[in-house]
């Protein structure tokens, strides 16, 4: 036994002091990440679980915002609000509220198909954890297809430098979801201008006739805002908005 060991056991009689050499942890077990037995299995820290929960819950606003109908329709109903010239009616929060219930009402069978595909195979136990990553991504893929336009696809796939895919189901989700958002921006604008022409319209009309009646201590918008929102009401707007707006996602 060495000098360091005889003056441990010396001090504290009741204990054996084993002379074993001391084995530095790896970096991965320091950052909470340990293997198996076997070497296979990866086992997370109950700390790095909650990181990587709360890294990803952080994540899911972007998500539904970017990968589902949420961006075109919240585009839409603000250029309605600026057209209407309501200032602040309705809210932001209920613009946002109603946005993403519609995009919920879209987006629930793309979400299902998803959920039986990839997740209940996976907790019995089917599929490994790669296989249904694929087959989820799937039914994701296909609706990102559907509203993508090609010009977009193909200018990522530019920045990207990546050889042209066989077919459309070859995209990966690095070019699909930038190429939707995009997509759905210029829907958004182009629809959002064409709700901004009637309104329009009756705010040259009120600034021609205050104009020349010489009412200048009343601002035009001011005295133009009582007759969109009448118009608006009498042809039942929120009806015919959100019902178009979703027949361009769900079709006719």
């Amino acid at each position: 036994m060495s000098g360091s060991s005889a003056n441990l056991c010396r001090l504290f009689p009741p204990f054996v002091v084993l002379n074993l050499p001391l084995q530095a942890a790896s970096p991965l077990e320091v950052l909470g990440v340990t293997t198996g037995s076997s070497g296979h299995g990866v086992g997370l820290s109950a700390p790095l679980q909650v990181a990587l929960g709360l890294t990803l819950l952080s994540l899911l606003p972007a998500v539904m915002v970017c990968i589902t109908p949420f961006l075109r329709i919240s585009i839409v109903l603000h250029f309605l609000r600026q057209a209407l010239g309501t200032q602040t009616a309705p809210s932001n929060q209920v613009l946002a509220g109603l946005s993403l219930f519609l995009s919920l009402l879209i987006v629930e069978p793309v979400f299902s198909e998803m959920y039986t595909r990839a997740w209940e195979p996976l907790e019995k136990g089917q599929i490994t954890a790669a296989q249904a990553v694929e087959q989820g991504t799937a039914p994701l893929r296909t609706f990102l297809l559907r509203f993508a336009r090609e010009r977009d696809i193909r200018l990522f796939l530019e920045i990207s430098r990546e050889s042209p895919p066989r077919n459309a189901t070859d995209l990966s989700l690095k070019i699909l979801i930038p190429a939707y958002i995009v997509s759905e921006l210029k829907a958004g604008f182009q629809i959002g201008a064409v709700l901004f022409l009637p309104f329009l319209v009756i705010d040259i009309a009120v600034a021609s006739v205050t104009l020349s009646i010489g009412m200048m201590q009343l601002p035009p918008a001011m005295v133009s805002a009582p007759f969109k929102i009448l118009l608006f009401v009498l042809v039942d707007g929120w009806n015919l908005i959100i019902g178009s707006l979703m027949k361009t996602f769900l079709g006719p």
